[in-house]
């Protein structure tokens, strides 16, 4: 399902879902978070592509190649391995997903931002796949849980930043 360019006014965008992460994929991973910010900030830090270096240090570097919107994609570098990635959802301060293809491993990754009581819910999932994947799944669930602990620990801490 393709997503469609959303409003720039959140209160006007649709609703749209995000693509499904694959339920059969070898490797898969759902955490969450509570940050003490409201969702358009969590939101601003979270998609600030090119900034991600600079609070995500598992990152070192990251760089959008167009305008934040379904269908753009930005290259990263993350523990030694670069990404491709294509954005299939942007609904602002609600969904932000991708797809990424690095050395034959395919990921659907989705995030998403739901208010409570002045506080953000984030929501992140991934699936993966691929030969390396199948071959050492259980590797990579073990390295993907901890990734995805560290993302929404330093999200948090980025987010509820004054300033």
């Amino acid at each position: 399902m393709q997503a469609q360019p959303t409003s720039p006014n959140p209160s006007e965008a649709p609703q749209v879902p995000l693509k499904n992460i694959h339920a059969q994929a070898p490797v898969r991973c759902t955490k969450e978070i509570l940050i003490d910010a409201r969702p358009e900030k969590v939101w601003a830090v979270l998609t600030g592509i090119d900034q991600w270096a600079s609070w995500q240090t598992d990152i070192a570097n990251s760089r959008l190649n167009g305008p934040l919107r379904p269908e753009s994609t930005f290259d990263w570098k993350t523990g030694g391995t670069r990404i491709h990635s294509t954005l299939h959802t942007v609904t602002p301060h609600r969904y932000f997903g991708w797809t990424g293809k690095a050395l034959g491993t395919k990921a659907i990754h989705n995030w998403t931002l739901t208010e409570v009581d002045g506080q953000t819910k984030v929501l992140v999932e991934e699936s993966m796949e691929g030969l390396l994947v199948r071959l050492f799944k259980h590797s990579f669930n073990r390295s993907l849980e901890k990734g995805m602990l560290r993302w929404l620990e330093l999200l948090k801490v980025a987010s509820e930043k004054k300033g």
